[in-house]
């Protein structure tokens, strides 16, 4: 597996609508959607990227907060899924607040997306000099900064330190290519009612709408949990 125990590390699957009249979840909402239109949305800056990577066609594959709190082990290296012609997701993870090194920040191993790199990572013979000469590159983002990715990249997360350490949470989701067809072999992080069934297009429609003043824009959706 990724880690050999999963210690004080969690996806919080998030939702695209209130749950309830609490003022807090409310708050929430509204704080999803306001990430989600300042990066998606009509004037977003990551949505003529997405678009061109994509199209308007993309699944949207993953919504969360990706979190570790100090005590979380550091992951072994590793693609998110099985090798692909094409980059099959590409992912962001937005840092929700500066993340330190204590923090355990991702770790990505550059150029190691390809076919090649992939069969030497697989290779028992090749595998320690891979990953003894890669390049890498640490994730020291800043609040509000974000990394974009393809999927089939090596990369792990480091251990959130007991001493210096604390909770580190990243908004993270993903979009898919529709130029790959059939199962990816990963299942991304996401409410399962939501798995399928919105697209780049859906997403950008949904917040025109809510900069128009729809305060629920993906109400039709439910809150995700049910399929």
């Amino acid at each position: 597996g990724v880690e050999n125990r999963r210690k004080n590390r969690c996806d919080l699957l998030l939702s695209l609508v209130p749950g309830s009249e609490d003022d807090d979840v409310e708050d929430d909402i509204d704080i999803t959607l306001d990430v989600l239109r300042n990066v998606l949305g009509e004037e977003g800056t990551l949505r003529p990227i997405y678009e061109e990577l994509v199209t308007n066609d993309g699944e949207f594959y993953e919504f969360a907060a990706v979190i570790t709190n100090p005590g979380s082990d550091r992951q072994q290296i590793h693609p998110d899924l099985p090798f692909r012609k094409e980059a099959p997701l590409y992912v962001i993870f937005l840092a929700l607040q500066d993340i330190t090194e204590p923090m355990g920040p991702t770790t990505f191993l550059l150029g190691t997306h390809t076919k090649k790199e992939r069969n030497k990572f697989d290779s028992s013979q090749m595998k320690d000099e891979l990953l003894a000469n890669a390049k890498s590159r640490l994730a020291l983002l800043k609040k509000g900064d974000a990394v974009l990715f393809d999927a089939r990249i090596l990369h792990c997360g480091n251990a959130n330190e007991e001493e210096g350490g604390s909770t580190r949470a990243m908004f993270n989701f993903s979009f898919r290519n529709p130029k790959e067809s059939g199962s990816l072999g990963y299942c991304g992080s996401m409410r399962p009612g939501y798995v399928g069934k919105i697209s780049l297009g859906d997403v950008g429609a949904a917040l025109e709408q809510h900069e128009k003043g729809l305060s629920s824009p993906f109400s039709k959706l439910g809150d995700g949990l049910s399929c």
